[in-house]
């Protein structure tokens, strides 16, 4: 298939472009770069051996969005294009609606006019907000406790709905976790732009020096050592989930959601030894209070994807943590 990958140069949207690459797909990354670097593109190229065309662009901007689906003769699009900082969505939510729900309502209707019927959605697990308990499955009411978040439902809610209306389109959205790791290779990984919002770039920071010390919010939740407690997936195994995804529409078009995860929770005080274990020192820590909003445990029941993608997360903690010792010890300065 060829497919359009909104956000490509991204975290998660690069490493889904070499999983697309590894099964024989053709990829066109479609990214204004506000949150990755074109030297991304060049890495890509190096590691699949393939050119990768890009066309840098903005999914709010209906007439880039034209001229790119008038390019290319599409079988499908992976959308990861968006904002995800949930603290930056609570100062300033507008602009998370604008980028996030506006942006994903334009590409739909591109793609509609453009007769481009198969979309997987980058969704995320944060639709659940606070769950009644864990692991937590697909039938789980939505309580989205952040914009961010909201942002999110709203678009799961459109692509039903559309798809619905238009019963040629068909739409998986995919309810991932927390995202680690990175390419083997050590080309690619995750490259944060100020302070990371995520626990295992964090780490690695403070691991080549970046960073003084990580903060571990809160030491007295009713976990195994008081830390909370996530289900973190290697980024290549969400990669692949993303293609077993796509290559389901083939076979069962309509709407569907799973998530991706790896049905097991780790706190942060093991992620943090996980990745003393790999890189071979001590990571300084400091515990501060809890954050607002944050809860003790939240981890997936993948048993979903497992059956109906025949996918399931196959990299442990680790590996996470040695790819992204890697990544981090490779380019201390990112890209």
């Amino acid at each position: 298939m060829k497919v359009l990958v909104t956000g490509g140069a991204g975290y998660i949207g690069s490493h889904t472009c070499l999983a697309l690459l590894a099964q024989g797909h053709e990829v066109v990354v479609f990214d204004n770069f506000s949150n990755s670097k074109p030297e991304v593109l060049r890495r890509l190229e190096q590691i699949s051996g393939t050119a990768i065309a890009c066309v840098e662009g903005d999914v709010c901007d209906h007439s880039a969005l034209h001229q790119v689906f008038s390019a290319h003769n599409f079988d499908a699009v992976i959308h990861f294009a968006g904002l995800k900082a949930v603290g930056e969505s609570t100062a300033n939510p507008l602009k998370y609606y604008e980028v996030n729900v506006c942006g994903s309502r334009i590409l739909t209707e591109v793609m509609l006019a453009h007769q481009v019927h198969c979309v997987v959605f980058s969704s995320s697990a944060t639709v659940y907000g606070t769950p009644k308990s864990v692991p937590i499955n697909e039938s789980f009411a939505l309580y989205p406790a952040n914009p961010y978040g909201h942002t999110k439902a709203m678009v799961e809610t459109i692509l039903r709905d559309t798809a619905a209306a238009h019963t040629a389109l068909s739409a998986v959205l995919l309810r991932y976790f927390n995202p680690a790791g990175a390419h083997p290779s050590g080309l690619i990984g995750e490259d944060p732009k100020g302070i990371p919002n995520n626990l295992m770039p964090f780490i690695a920071q403070v691991a080549v020096g970046k960073r003084e010390h990580l903060a571990v919010f809160g030491d007295d939740y009713p976990t195994c050592d008081g830390t909370g407690v996530r289900d973190y997936i290697h980024v290549m195994d969400l990669a692949e989930g993303h293609v077993a995804a796509l290559e389901q529409l083939s076979r069962q078009p309509g709407s569907h959601v799973y998530n991706l995860g790896t049905g097991c929770g780790y706190s942060v005080l093991q992620m943090l030894q996980a990745f003393e274990k790999a890189c071979g020192k001590t990571i300084p820590y400091q515990v501060q209070a809890r954050r607002d909003g944050d809860i003790a445990e939240y981890w997936a029941d993948p048993g979903k994807a497992e059956r109906e993608l025949g996918w399931r997360a196959e990299r442990d903690v680790a590996q996470m943590a040695a790819d992204t010792w890697r990544w981090q010890s490779n380019n201390p300065e990112g890209f």
